[in-house]
């Protein structure tokens, strides 16, 4: 949708109404890399540019470019929510946590 892969890393796409370009920011890296154009097509050039930067500085550097994510977050959710999560897992034979794994999955799937 407005995920845009470049040389296997992602970047998410948004347009900017104040400068009429639509600008790229690189997702789960160590540090910022982000590009501007005002075409699709350039918007993809600027982005391996911008990747390309990145990834010199990092090597320069000795820093590894993508971030480490642990697989664990909290989430905060309604009272109510908890109870109604817990009867449909339970309904689905799984934990709460393999159930909502499961819909995440499929719905980053669809992402993609």
């Amino acid at each position: 949708m407005n995920i845009m892969e470049i040389n296997g890393y992602q970047a998410v796409i948004s347009y900017d109404p104040e400068i009429n370009m639509f600008r790229g920011e690189f997702v789960g890296l160590n540090g910022g890399a982000d590009f501007y154009a005002t075409s699709v097509d350039d918007l993809r050039k600027e982005g391996e540019i911008s990747l390309k930067t990145f990834l010199e500085m990092c090597a320069e550097d000795g820093v590894e470019p993508r971030k480490h994510f642990s697989g664990k977050f909290n989430l905060r959710v309604p009272s109510t929510l908890h109870e109604r999560l817990a009867a449909q897992a339970a309904a689905h034979g799984k934990s709460i946590n393999a159930w909502i794994v499961e819909l995440l999955s499929e719905s980053a799937t669809q992402i993609h």
